[in-house]
């Protein structure tokens, strides 16, 4: 019988050849891959490396000053929202969950992916958008005041929009999708079997719920509610507008009101530590979840026909936080768009505006997309500690929030200028001014720092789904590293960069702080726009590039509803 034999090329006119050849050259090549994951980790994590460092620094009797009158303030206010958020996003994104995951009513299929739609209105847009509703100018005040023929704010009571109780409110409508889709596809995931053991058992419907299904889907819970409270911790235009002193408030107004940048950075390294703890408690949770079913007899989880009050509930439960996170903010503004649209456009520079915010964005989402590769790929070629490591350091500036990255960019960027102003002075006799400080360059820089964890997870998860085989058989045809990456890897997870890319995009798009912080000089986006319009009170003008964020913000949202529905086929049946 004829022995199979397996060709192997030979590399005429260079030392390698053959196996052994090939074995060299692809120790070179992972390893120069593993160096570029390191330095591209030093470089993505230098702004935290920044903000920490300044922990020490002496800034004399600023701290002082901000300890004795206001950093108080800021660790009350962040805590509030914290645990204001957290109680509605798991109220809201649980039951909703539930609901749609496990009756059956007129509508649950379009809920299924409709509840999504909030995570694609910024915060501050909802909340410039309550304001100009609810307000004592607003037309439900004035509604009120014409229907019971009140006179003046003595004369009854109204919530007060702006305010903690406000933020809390506003923030948890837009970010509650978090813990309704990571719940959701939780609860898919669960066997029918684990719910019937419990109601053997004796439990009922709610009761199998609270001891069954809720602990085993706690992990998912707990991961979207992390990040909820993480965005939370990032927002900047709602509490601002809503005058909550918070540390991103507290970082703005140190670096431009005082001055002090050294002050500015040791308050970004406190709100850090609240981050910290967030991903301490997310990892802890997951660590110590130890739910699990047993069995092999994996089914669908049955729908339960709901008729009756029941049904109305369930539609009221879905309907409010679909209303009022996304129909009547996008209804209001498309309203307020349609009545200033004139007057908008007289100017000529909306286009302007939101031709530099897809500038921005697409430049951004482009080299997350590339250094996401890098560093997915990298991390595949050698995988040492170190270099996985490098590559879950790089992934943490999602975590970050956006003044705080601002500030770790803008303190190291201006020092060199500084000092390159310096010595050009000196050794030419004129100056540079600042190069770096203030460009688009360090703002795109201060993007991939803070999103370049969006972009890495997408592609790592799709690079993981391609088989060993097929990167041995290109290396036995004498493919190098980046060849193999070339026309191997890259066609397969194509749709993966597209979609990491597009995520990373509207994030840039909808990205206030960093953006309001780091922005060139006259050099305006939608969002910054939106919100200095806010800021004067033009609440109707500023509607056109809020509603054109939101807009862009309902692709990704699409794409997230889809992945969710196709995550247990036959499970939302």
């Amino acid at each position: 019988m004829a022995q199979a034999t397996l060709s192997v090329p030979e590399y005429t006119g260079k030392p390698e050849a053959g196996l052994a050849g090939i074995a060299r050259r692809r120790a070179t090549g992972s390893r120069w891959w593993a160096i570029a994951v390191l330095l591209v980790a030093l470089l993505i994590s230098l702004p935290v490396l920044v903000v920490v460092g300044h922990v020490g620094v002496d800034t004399g009797e600023v701290w002082s000053h901000l300890y004795d009158t206001v950093l108080w303030r800021y660790i009350g206010n962040s805590l509030g929202l914290m645990f204001g958020v957290g109680g509605g996003v798991l109220l809201l994104g649980v039951s909703t969950a539930w609901i749609v995951t496990i009756c059956r009513f007129p509508g649950v299929r379009m809920f299924e992916w409709a509840l999504l739609l909030p995570l694609a209105v910024p915060a501050y847009v909802i909340a410039y958008t309550y304001t100009g509703l609810l307000d004592y100018a607003g037309p439900v005040q004035e509604a009120l005041r014409a229907v019971f023929g009140w006179q003046s704010r003595r004369d009854y009571w109204f919530p007060e929009i702006r305010s903690l109780g406000g933020a809390i409110t506003m923030m948890s409508l837009v970010l509650y999708p978090y813990v309704y889709m990571m719940a959701r596809a939780a609860f898919l995931e669960q066997s029918v079997c684990a719910l019937e053991a419990s109601r053997v058992l004796g439990c009922g419907r709610w009761r199998s719920f609270f001891r069954v299904a809720l602990p085993m889907a706690r992990p998912a819970i707990v991961a979207g509610t992390a990040l909820a409270l993480m965005e939370t911790l990032n927002d900047f235009g709602t509490v601002d507008y809503f005058a909550v002193d918070t540390f991103t408030t507290g970082i703005y107004r140190t670096w431009f009101g005082l001055g002090e940048p050294a002050a500015a950075a040791q308050l970004g390294a406190v709100l850090m530590l609240f981050i910290f703890v967030l991903v301490l408690m997310e990892r802890w949770s997951r660590g110590q979840a130890g739910y699990q079913h047993m069995s092999t007899r994996i089914r669908a989880l049955p729908r339960v026909h709901l008729t009756g009050w029941k049904m109305a509930g369930a539609i009221v439960v879905c309907v409010l936080p679909l209303a009022l996170g996304f129909l009547i903010p996008v209804l209001v503004l498309a309203q307020w768009a349609v009545d200033t649209w004139s007057n908008v456009m007289s100017g000529g520079r909306f286009f302007d505006r939101a031709a530099n915010s897809f500038i921005l964005a697409g430049v951004a989402a482009m080299m997350a997309a590339a250094v996401g590769v890098l560093l997915a790929y990298g991390q595949r070629m050698r995988k040492s500690r170190l270099t996985l490591a490098a590559a879950r350091v790089a992934s943490l500036g999602y975590a970050v929030p956006g003044s705080v990255i601002a500030v770790g960019v803008l303190v190291p960027l201006t020092a060199f200028d500084n000092a390159l102003d310096r010595w050009m002075e000196a050794v030419f006799g004129f100056g540079t001014g600042l190069l770096l400080t203030g460009s688009i360059a360090a703002l795109v820089y201060a993007y991939l720092v803070r999103f370049l964890a969006v972009s890495f997870n997408a592609i790592e998860a799709s690079l993981g789904k391609v088989t060993q085989n097929l990167e041995g058989a290109a290396r036995t045809l004498g493919l190098g590293p980046w060849a193999t990456l070339k026309r191997v890897h890259l066609p397969i997870i194509r749709g993966s960069i597209l979609t990491a890319a597009l995520l990373v995009f509207v994030d840039v798009m909808k990205e206030l702080p960093a953006t309001l912080i780091m922005r060139p000089f006259n050099f305006d986006t939608l969002a910054v726009r939106a919100y200095e319009l806010a800021s004067d009170e033009r609440l109707q003008e500023a509607a056109p590039a809020a509603l054109a964020i939101v807009l862009v913000g309902i692709v990704p949202v699409v794409l997230l509803s889809v992945a969710i529905a196709r995550s247990r086929p036959g499970s939302a049946r």
